[in-house]
């Protein structure tokens, strides 16, 4: 077995690096689960929209854990089905079990953390520089599930509970990411943290976004409607990811290089 082979299987990146198209893409898709769970429901039975997005959640992991390394196109499939099932997840909680939106915000939060512990125990890390294994791209991804989780929650409870409404919310939040990258860059909070603190962040604000142009006028939004917003969001997201696709921009060097062992077996060969 070669080396190169060793790397394929057990030591390739699954996750993109993280730049600003990163953030970019993620907001949007934020913004997408948000806008698509509010269509889903109401465009035919909830608990059957429930059920499809599950069913389209785990496929989706499904396709991204068969891959070797990261694939745009199966990783930010992946992140928007989690969009879509963890808003899902946030609303049954509020709607059909009754859970305030601020209890639900800190059983999610609680669930994040024990997510975080369990992972820190097992791999004495939670960097996402370093999700090159299955183990560690299942604590990764459960860590994704809860935040995308609790970021709906936080939303709601600005939004609903404060009653801030959609814009307010969303300001709120700008600023909140802003301080987290200036604290960052002050050198007062680490790297890992300010990346999971920015990436729970940013679900609220995605939401707060969709759900202004989604919502009616007389729930506080510009009537846009959840399908063309979903619409115009999917669409941008496709775009986004063709372009990182074929420009590999958010792959290591060393990723790009084993992408194409062929030639590289000729290079050394």
């Amino acid at each position: 077995m070669t080396q190169l082979t060793v790397r394929l299987r057990r030591g390739a990146r699954r996750v993109p690096l993280i730049g600003a198209m990163f953030w970019v893409i993620k907001g949007l898709s934020t913004a997408l689960g948000e806008s698509t769970s509010d269509w889903a429901v109401h465009a035919v039975a909830p608990e059957l929209a429930v059920v499809v997005g599950f069913v389209g959640f785990v496929i989706a992991l499904v396709v991204q854990f068969s891959r070797q390394r990261y694939v745009p196109p199966a990783y930010w499939f992946a992140v928007v089905m989690v969009g879509i099932f963890g808003t899902m997840a946030a609303d049954v909680m509020h709607v059909a079990l009754r859970v305030p939106y601020v209890a639900s915000a800190v059983l999610w939060a609680v669930a994040l953390a024990v997510v975080f512990v369990a992972w820190f125990r097992v791999e004495a890390t939670l960097s996402v520089h370093d999700i090159d294994t299955p183990r560690r791209e299942v604590f990764y991804w459960a860590a994704v599930v809860s935040t995308f989780a609790l970021g709906t929650a936080l939303g709601d409870v600005t939004a609903n509970t404060l009653h801030l409404g959609y814009p307010t919310s969303a300001v709120l939040y700008v600023v909140v990411i802003a301080v987290i990258g200036l604290a960052f860059a002050l050198r007062l909070i680490g790297r890992t943290f300010a990346f999971w603190a920015a990436y729970v962040m940013t679900r609220p604000l995605g939401a707060s976004l969709a759900d202004w142009f989604g919502k009616p006028t007389d729930e506080g939004g510009l009537g846009v409607g959840p399908a063309s917003t979903s619409l115009v969001l999917a669409a941008a997201i496709v775009v986004l990811v063709g372009v990182v696709t074929v420009r590999r921009s958010d792959c290591s060097s060393d990723d790009r290089r084993e992408r194409q062992p062929d030639e590289h077996r000729r290079d050394v060969g």
